[in-house]
């Protein structure tokens, strides 16, 4: 950067403002200079105020940023910087998340590792190693695209779960939980990936749509015989399950019938099954088959059967005598199946009955999915793999089956295909199972009331998830398991006596609880201390409770659910309540965070509910809880299928402020979601970004030939200006300032974007075209106030456009950086004149409406335009002439014109309340017959009894009776405007003149001419175009600053001389 000059614009370099910059090249300058002139920190340091706190949700760095990460980072660095002009310090730390199962994949891969008991021969010793190796593959990369993306944040003070510090954090708060009673471990029937080996918490299958996804498989109806005879027909979608089949559920108030099937394989038996789902099964049964008997679910309570296998009896320890009987359970449905539930230890709501009924649950699946020995038909099978055999048994009568005597056999009834929607494990993508596991839980549901509670203390955007989607999941909580069968994470702080005849349970929550009952600390290779598997795993110390002095307290081998560090992030990231104890008690809860929806069962989902169990607070105030970011094939935008545009190519054809721009504006910050693709880029570009900076070049250029070319650099406005159009555009700025300051304060950043863009069009296609010509005549109020507003504008879009508002700033002002000063105040507004001239506007663009609808193009004249309004535009008559290129404007009243204006209604049926449908035929009637009124809030039927509409529930059009020869619009404030669209030679003639003036302009540029050369001009028209060049000669020359013209007959074509 060279010195800047006094005089001329940008006035913090030597160079020229340029007319087409090169925007990726001039991001990377203005990132260079933040870094040489550390004007983040500085941000940071002026601001003695308050502190706003927001959560920086921490990525995995073992793979490349996507758009989902960089929208995340745009809205974060958009509220910090937005939060830092309003006068609030915002610290910045960058967090890494590091535990967990995506670590331990990545470790598996770089091991060669393919099944779990791989890794206890390795030694958990090294292949924590690799896993934390492979954690900060991409830190490099992910520091790239950020400081690229102009987020501002501190990565040297950054926090990772692994730190010992987070660490102990996470221990204190389990330990904090335990004394409060609401840690507790219990036997339940969980998700679990059998290829990862290990359990999985409920709200983990509810975060992404695709963890359900499509899977085909087999079902079976099972005939089971009753002691009494009959065939109890059972249903299920996982035949695997079927060697643990320990019960039938049926729903008490259910009615159930005993039939006869009048044909097929089933001919001759009694059959139970529910009334409901007869008609399912007419093949098997028969079209009518007779019904012997109706009860309800309730009569065959107790009744027993006879199991499918001869894997257990009775007359062993488990299950016991209270296994293979009817059992009752609200949760039965008739919606599919038989209505009597097949119930095995492999579903939630099964475990429930059985304990309920006191029979003892067996296990028959390992921990990799495969059965044990005791089910010795199948053992060592992978469960889906086990489908089709046990199938075919039930059919053909053979293995395990044929051993069964034939009297009490069970019978296959039935097989199909069923495509279903399935959980899969959201890191492996494997199919899950549902299994009984020991698991350590947080008892959600003993404070599950006051999370709902807390929820009303934050403000939601969008609103509806506060009430909705979040607020639903708060009510239906249930308790979360937080132990996993893994190795690499923090460790569950539990010991327990190795001996069950002296039990003692100690949990830990402190390097210093640790140190005083074992001795010493858990400590890395390094010597430093490590809460990590193995070394924390070697703490061991003999039973306190065990007088013999043989039992020793052991810590239990679990580590923490990776989830349980991330809702921890909070205190965990400042070391509370080690550190910063007074700090965090002070600014907690956190002022904001941002993420996908998904995160409404992921990480706002467990910060809350462990707020709410620790502090009884919420964990954060406001949240933004934007919608799934979308690749260019509809998926969800993903690293693996690389199904979007690369973001360092984008940042390089187009800068980042394009890419903010594009994600900030988009629908996707309201919920909704967003598909990913370069037009929106461009689209920024086009309609945001360049007109800024051709706004920013035009005042620049023109500043630079005031006064003979020795330019001008203004100060601001001195004193209230008097031209309606600098008094205008000040009101319209005093209003943009307000919009966005409203839009951000709400968090709707979209409608920030929307306030601006308008005002974008305001200012480029109004009041710099309509003020041309005082700039060219060197007004200095033109000047003043186009500096005053450029001024704010820049740091009204300093949060939105960090990078071109900085450098358009800095070449204004000569200052330091835009992001050091504060958010714009809001300004005086001339209400009565934004009202009159926002109407000129109206009438501006509903003329160039027609123009175009007519296909008569701007540069020809025509005759007259009348407006028809209540507003006084008479002073404003010259500029719309002006602007719409015609040679009259005719301003009056409605009862001036003498024009009928009719307007018609549409009553839309879909659209209206059920509680008024009964009257759509007396609505359309009068619709159509005007018996209707306009109200504040839409329009009053006038039938009996009268119905309000709302506008969606009708539409509305209104049209001018005109002349012949002429056309009409109406304007959404209820005035119109009618043009005369007739053409005559003289007309026509001063429409090819204005024609060959954009020719010629066209050339100028073309010969990279300044503004204010003059020139020598030589037209070639054609001879029956000659007089109508040579009538409008000298607005020809005026218009193109042409010194000498001449004029030719011949084949089109423009020369131009620059005259020294």
């Amino acid at each position: 950067m060279g010195e800047p000059t006094s005089s001329r614009y940008p006035l913090h370099r030597t160079d020229d403002v340029v007319a087409s910059p090169n925007f990726p090249h001039l991001e990377e300058d203005i990132l260079a200079y933040w870094e040489k002139d550390e004007t983040f920190q500085a941000s940071i340091d002026q601001r003695e105020g308050r502190e706003f706190v927001f959560y920086d949700g921490p990525p995995f760095a073992n793979g490349l940023p996507h758009y989902g990460h960089l929208l995340t980072g745009y809205v974060k660095d958009l509220v910090a910087r937005y939060q830092t002009q309003r006068g609030n310090r915002v610290e910045r730390v960058f967090g890494w998340d590091t535990h967990g199962l995506p670590a331990e994949l990545e470790a598996e891969r770089i091991l060669g590792i393919e099944d779990k008991s791989e890794i206890e021969k390795i030694g958990i010793e090294k292949f924590n190693d690799a896993c934390r190796s492979s954690v900060m593959k991409y830190a490099a990369e992910w520091k790239e695209y950020v400081t690229r993306q102009a987020r501002w944040v501190n990565f040297d003070g950054g926090y990772k779960t692994l730190d010992p510090t987070f660490m102990e954090s996470v221990i204190w708060s389990f330990k904090s939980l335990y004394d409060k009673g609401l840690v507790y471990e219990g036997y339940r029937v969980l998700p679990y990936c059998w290829n990862d080996q290990t359990p999985l918490s409920n709200h983990e299958l509810k975060m992404d749509d695709d963890v359900y996804q499509d899977r085909q498989d087999q079902t079976v109806t099972v005939g089971l015989r009753m002691e009494t005879g009959e065939l109890a027909l059972i249903w299920t979608t996982t035949p695997w399950t079927l060697p643990s089949n320990l019960a039938i559920t049926v729903g008490p108030d259910i009615d159930y019938v005993v039939v006869e099937p009048t044909e097929g394989d089933l001919a001759g038996e009694k059959v139970i099954i529910g009334k409901e789902r007869l008609s399912a099964y007419t093949k098997e049964l028969g079209e009518e088959p007779r019904i012997v008997k109706e009860v309800k679910g309730r009569d065959l309570e107790g009744l027993r059967y006879e199991p499918i296998f001869d894997y257990y009896t009775r007359d062993s320890e488990a299950p016991g005598p209270n296994a293979w009987q009817i059992c009752l359970a609200d949760y039965v449905t008739t919606e599919d199946g038989t209505g009597l539930v097949h119930t095995a230890p492999y579903g939630e709501d099964d475990m429930f009955v059985l304990s309920a009924a006191g029979v003892k649950v067996i296990e028959t699946v390992d921990a990799g999915g495969k059965f044990f020995d005791v089910v010795s038909d199948y053992a060592g099978m992978h469960v889906f793999d086990a489908n089709r055999p046990i199938i075919n048994d039930l059919r053909d009568a053979t293995g395990p089956i044929a051993r069964r005597d034939p009297a009490v056999r069970a019978v296959l009834v039935q097989e199909k295909s069923y495509v279903h929607s399935y959980p899969h494990c959201w890191r492996c993508r494997k199919p899950l199972i549902y299994k009984p596991v020991t698991s350590w839980f947080v008892a959600v549901t003993k404070f599950r009331d006051r999370m709902v509670e807390l929820n009303q203390e934050i403000t939601w955007q969008p609103e509806h998830i506060k009430d909705g989607i979040f607020g639903h999941w708060l009510e239906g909580a249930r308790d979360w398991s937080i132990s996993r069968n893994r190795y690499w994470g923090t460790p569950i702080p539990v010991w327990k006596s190795d001996d069950p005849t002296y039990p003692r349970v100690d949990v830990y929550g402190s390097f210093e609880e640790l140190e005083r009952d074992f001795g010493r600390l858990p400590r890395g290779r390094d010597g430093e201390p490590n809460l990590h598997r193995p070394f924390i795993d070697d703490l061991t110390r003999p039973n306190p409770d065990d007088p013999t002095g043989k039992s020793t307290m052991r810590r239990v081998t679990d580590i923490l659910d990776v989830w349980f560090d991330s809702g921890s992030m909070p205190y965990a990231q400042v070391h509370y309540p080690f550190d910063n104890h007074d700090w965090f008690e002070s600014h907690y809860p956190g002022d904001f965070i941002v993420e996908y929806i998904g995160q409404t069962r992921g990480w706002f989902y467990v910060m809350h509910a462990l707020a709410t169990a620790l502090f009884d607070k919420p964990a954060f105030t406001s949240c933004i809880s934007h919608g799934i970011v979308l690749g260019n094939d509809g998926r969800k935008a993903s690293k693996s299928l690389r199904n979007y545009p690369d973001p360092m190519e984008m940042f390089n054809s187009y800068g980042s402020d394009a890419v903010r721009w594009m994600l900030m504006s988009s629908p996707v910050l309201r919920g909704g979601n967003l598909v990913v693709d370069e037009a929106g880029i461009r689209e920024a570009m086009r309609h945001v970004i360049l007109p800024l900076w051709n706004t920013w070049y035009f005042y620049a250029l023109y500043a630079g030939t005031v006064d003979g070319g020795k330019g001008y650099v203004s100060k601001g406005l001195t004193s209230e200006p008097t031209d309606v159009m600098d008094r205008y555009l000040l009101s319209r700025t005093s209003m943009l300032v307000s919009d966005v300051r409203q839009s951000l304060d709400g968090l709707d950043i979209p409608a920030a974007t929307q306030a601006v863009r308008a005002y974008l069009d305001l200012l480029t296609n109004w009041y710099v075209r309509t003020s041309r010509d005082r700039f060219w005549n060197e007004d200095k109020a033109a000047f003043d106030t186009l500096y005053t507003v450029l001024e704010t504008l820049m740091r009204v879009v300093a949060p939105l456009l960090p990078l071109v508002s900085e450098e358009i700033w800095r070449g204004l002002t000569g200052g330091r950086s835009v992001h050091l000063t504060d958010y714009p105040e809001v300004g005086v507004v001339d209400d009565d004149l934004v009202a009159v001239m926002d109407e000129v506007r109206d009438v501006v663009s509903a003329a160039h409406s027609l123009r175009k609808a007519h296909k008569l193009r701007v540069r020809q004249p025509l005759r007259a335009l009348t407006v028809v309004t209540e507003l006084d535009l008479a002073p404003y008559a010259e500029l719309i002439m002006s602007e719409v290129n015609v040679k009259s404007v005719k301003i009056q009243s409605a009862t001036e014109s003498g024009l009928e204006v009719s307007t018609d209604l549409a009553v839309l049926p879909r659209e209206l309340d059920p509680s008024v449908r009964k009257f759509t035929s007396a609505l359309f009637k009068a619709a159509k017959s005007g018996q209707w009124e306009r109200t504040e809030s839409g329009v009053r039927m006038l039938i009996d009894p009268p119905v309000e509409l709302s506008p969606h529930q009708y539409e509305m059009t209104t049209s001018v009776s005109a002349e012949e020869g002429s056309v009409a619009m109406v304007l959404a404030s209820g005035a119109f405007v009618v043009l005369d669209t007739v053409l005559d030679a003289e007309l026509e003639a001063e429409g090819y003149a204005r024609d060959v003036i954009r020719a010629v302009q066209d050339q100028r540029k073309a010969e990279d001419l300044h503004v204010a050369d003059r020139i020598r001009l030589v037209l070639t028209v054609p001879e029956e175009h000659r007089v109508a060049v040579e009538a409008h000669r000298d607005m020809i020359s005026a218009e193109t600053l042409a010194v000498e013209s001449e004029v030719r007959t011949g084949e089109f074509a423009v020369q131009v001389e620059k005259v020294n």
